[in-house]
């Protein structure tokens, strides 16, 4: 009998509880409805209370801005066109983020790939379906490698890329011609970096951008007096801060007149793109070639496959690990070695792992030879045909003869100024 009782009290309680929590949400939901709508909750919109209280006040500002003075209104008009003005800077300043980003993107993109590829095991697709990796994840750039440096790129380089040239007094007119078609065709990420203080000053006097190393008496006892093999050799220990900071350069020789934007068309799917010395399809991507032993008689042909080096005087590095590990192993050995810097580029790019050496993982693009044409195929092939002579490459590099500067002057009167014999004095080859 005591447990229904006590039960029946409990049940009371529970009620009353109840009904007090509804009394108390009943008027907190009455506050928040009274703050949210002053005029009722189904108030109407077409009351015309209210309409005529919006028209007052719209009236109100209608009267006010009719009786603006004149010279408020034409600091209106000079407030609008400033904001205009800004608009448009920002709208450009959008785009080159946007760009930006697209490029962080793409990286991010082809780092995530490589990392989901190798990180764990994956079941190969159907037939002619499976694709390996072609673009190794660029460097976390490390600015405390050289802040002065990190600086000058920050302001010069365009998209984390640049054109960079190393020159010395020896080269100054072939640098004079080279930034002249640099300046025409409206590339702005170009630097030189200056051997000594000569071409440092000839480039400050023609607002060149240039950088001026620290001095190192291992490099600038060559810089300053070496010819051009020597110092072509030297860009491969110069080439690595640059990558280390993040950037992706275009190494080019004094020797190439400059006719488009080549980062226009760069292909960035490669630790390497490189011009080539190649002068048709077979010699600059490669072909199989017949070896001929008549001594072996029945086995006395073996098939060799063949490519013309790349030029070491223009190619363009992504900031990857593959990418400073070529400049190292090249520069390492340039410096125990008396060898050519392009016949080692090559070796080191190419040379397969076997007993006793590790070659290099990177992988490689050959450019266009006709959009990055050596001076081989514009003086035997294209001045001589009526249609290859219509196109218009984006660099020529005089590689090929030892009369630089009067062919370089001659493809600017060329393909700048369209003086059409102006290639015609000059041999096939060169008289020496």
């Amino acid at each position: 009998m005591a447990l229904r009782r006590d039960k029946a009290v409990a049940q009371s309680s529970l009620r009353g509880s109840r009904i007090l929590v509804a009394i108390v949400v009943g008027v907190l939901l009455g506050c928040v409805f009274a703050f949210l709508y002053p005029h009722g909750f189904f108030s109407n919109s077409d009351d015309p209370l209210i309409q005529n209280r919006r028209i007052g006040k719209s009236d109100l500002q209608s009267s006010s801005s009719q009786c603006e003075p004149p010279e408020r209104i034409n600091m209106l008009r000079s407030d609008i066109g400033a904001l205009s003005d800004k608009n448009a800077e920002l709208k450009k300043q959008i785009q080159d983020l946007t760009e930006k980003l697209r490029l962080a993107e793409q990286g991010k993109d082809h780092a995530h790939e490589q990392f989901s590829v190798l990180s764990k095991p994956h079941k190969a697709g159907p037939f002619g379906t499976v694709k390996g990796l072609r673009t190794n994840p660029t460097v976390t750039p490390d600015e405390s490698v050289n802040p002065r440096l990190a600086k000058i790129l920050e302001e010069v380089a365009v998209h984390k890329e640049l054109i960079v040239v190393l020159a010395n007094s020896n080269v100054k007119s072939m640098l004079e011609v080279q930034f002249t078609s640099i300046k025409k065709a409206g590339i702005t990420n170009y630097l030189v970096v200056a051997l000594d203080d000569q071409i440092e000053e000839f480039c400050k006097a023609n607002d060149v951008p240039v950088y001026r190393r620290a001095p190192d008496e291992g490099i600038d006892s060559v810089a300053k007096t070496g010819g051009n093999h020597a110092v072509s050799g030297l860009k491969f220990r110069i080439l690595r801060e640059f990558l280390q900071l993040g950037y992706g350069v275009l190494l080019s020789d004094v020797d190439i007149v400059y006719l488009q934007n080549p980062f226009n068309h760069l292909y960035r799917d490669s630790d390497v793109e490189s011009m080539t010395d190649g002068h048709n399809n077979m010699t600059a991507y490669g072909y199989n070639d017949v070896f001929d032993e008549p001594s072996m008689g029945w086995a006395r042909y073996a098939h060799t496959m063949r490519i013309w080096v790349y030029n070491s005087g223009f190619f363009y590095l992504r900031p990857t690990l593959p990418a400073i590990e070529l400049l190292d192993r090249v520069g390492g050995r340039l410096s125990r070695e008396k060898a050519w810097d392009q016949a080692v580029f090559n070796e080191e790019l190419y040379f397969p792992s076997h007993p006793g050496y590790d070659g290099l993982h990177a992988a490689k693009r050959t450019m266009d030879f006709y959009m990055f044409m050596n001076s081989k195929v514009l003086f035997k092939t294209v001045r001589k045909d009526a249609n290859l002579k219509k196109l218009k490459p984006v660099i020529l590099h005089v590689n090929y003869h030892p009369d630089k500067l009067p062919r370089m002057k001659a493809i600017v009167e060329f393909y700048i100024n369209g003086k059409q014999d102006a290639l015609e004095p000059f041999p096939d080859g060169s008289d020496w």
